[in-house]
């Protein structure tokens, strides 16, 4: 049969399932910020949901089987997290939680923390603790050099401070 003579949808339909988010396999380690953001992720979303209760809508159904999806991936990883405090750390060396200045070859410094997935943001210099470089500084002292393999080439790294 030609497509041509098939009827598209045309937005006003509603989804009948969406597939859930996918969990990442790794333990959900999460630092006491981060438990508190996935919190306000929940308590974002019932509020949303609960902003429309009354409306009935394919649009509006649509928002809400979005946000019950998103509701339930939220509140598994808090279900999973499983809750480290940094201030329980010994700061000689890197571990979840960290803070670590780095130096490159070249004399540049960053700094970056070691944190949950759900935490995770690059710009800010908050990187996953599964991630390469935060696996690259792992139980690293101040003074050792490690080796950071990026896709575009490896980059050894001086530990200049942990907090």
């Amino acid at each position: 049969m030609s497509r041509a003579f098939v009827k598209e949808p045309d937005g006003d339909q509603v989804i009948d399932e969406l597939p859930e988010r996918v969990h990442s396999p790794h333990v959900n380690y999460v630092t006491p910020t981060g438990l508190r953001q996935l919190q306000e992720q929940v308590d974002g979303l019932l509020a949303r949901r609960k902003s429309l209760a009354g409306a009935v809508s394919a649009e509006n159904k649509k928002q809400r089987m979005y946000i019950d999806r998103d509701l339930r991936y939220f509140e598994e990883r808090i279900r999973r997290a499983v809750l480290i405090d940094p201030a329980d750390q010994l700061e000689d060396e890197v571990h979840f939680g960290a803070v670590v200045e780095v130096e490159t070859p070249e004399g540049r410094r960053m700094t970056f923390a070691v944190v949950g997935e759900d935490e995770a943001d690059a710009a800010q210099g908050r990187i996953s603790w599964v991630s390469p470089l935060a696996r690259a500084l792992a139980e690293a002292r101040v003074g050792d050099a490690v080796v950071w393999k990026r896709p575009t080439g490896e980059v050894e790294l001086t530990i200049v401070a942990i907090r």
